[in-house]
């Protein structure tokens, strides 16, 4: 049984940092990586994706050079190092697991899902 658990959300001033962590219990290899994000009254947004069997990395239009997406394979945890985060960029954020093999196809109804951890950034 897979679960995903999150850290490392929180309150910060826009142009501030926020680092958040995902370990995975469970299946790690093989797998597609990503984190979502989900503001009041908007769509999830997909915001970054890697694989865990080579590190490519996607990045959402909104975050390219201010996010960073990377793995620690040994400590089976995902990462997401937010810089010069915006008020924008409020929302909770979400880790997700798949192992379809493809990114770019996440979510799907087999994705698994963390619990979330909420970003507020204040202007």
């Amino acid at each position: 049984q897979v679960q995903l658990v999150e850290s490392g959300g929180g309150s910060v001033q826009a142009g501030g940092s926020l680092r958040l962590s995902c370990v995975v219990s469970g299946l790690y290899k093989s797998a597609c990586m990503g984190w979502f994000r989900q503001a009041p009254g908007k769509e999830r947004e997909k915001v970054a994706t890697t694989y865990t069997s080579d590190g490519r990395t996607y990045y959402a239009d909104s975050v390219k050079g201010r996010f960073t997406i990377s793995l620690d394979n040994a400590k089976k945890t995902v990462y997401l190092q937010m810089n010069s985060l915006k008020p924008e960029d409020t929302g909770m954020y979400y880790c997700a697991a798949d192992w379809t093999g493809r990114c770019d196809i996440i979510p799907r109804t087999t994705t698994r899902w963390g619990q979330g951890t909420q970003v507020t950034v204040s202007s």
